[in-house]
């Protein structure tokens, strides 16, 4: 029995650290292009990886009040968001009239068959995602008025940090 804790202890602690890395996903632009999230994180900036949906009203009040300092916080750190629709094949045409109409100036990302949604263990939407050299280093659900401001100061930390 003493040798069989020390070894679940390590799966259990390798497991953690694999549920890190970004996962290997296929998903569209808006545009039909084909992408794959691990080509999302390719240098040593930050990127935030939004999952939201047309019909989830907390993902667009947060993605309208990023949107409002999204330019701040590009020029300051050089951030870069990545909106990922997760509607499916029904809701999906809605998708980018919002954005255009929204003025949204990020890059959009379909996720129609969930794929990028479950590999990353997203029970629910909006999840939040702070990825630098393919790793998940910040994790945050739902939104809340003014959590965008605690999201600039985690990029902020991690866009210094090594």
């Amino acid at each position: 029995m003493k040798r069989i804790i020390p070894f679940l202890l390590a799966l259990v602690t390798f497991s953690a650290v694999a549920q890190n890395d970004l996962p290997k996903v296929d998903m569209t632009t808006l545009d039909g292009a084909p992408i794959n999230s691990n080509d999302l994180s390719t240098d040593d900036n930050v990127i935030v990886i939004s999952l939201w949906a047309t019909w989830c009203v907390p993902c667009i009040k947060e993605l309208d009040a990023i949107s409002e300092i999204y330019p701040d916080w590009q020029a300051e750190t050089n951030v870069k968001l990545y909106a990922i629709s997760i509607d499916d094949s029904r809701g999906v045409q809605r998708v980018k009239p919002m954005v255009n109409g929204k003025g949204w100036d990020y890059t959009v990302l379909l996720d129609t068959n969930n794929d990028f949604k479950r590999a990353v263990g997203a029970a629910t939407v909006p999840l939040t995602l702070l990825v630098k050299n393919n790793q998940i280093v910040y994790r945050h659900s739902g939104y809340s008025p003014g959590a965008e401001l605690e999201l600039y100061e985690k990029i902020k930390e991690f866009s210094v940090a090594n």
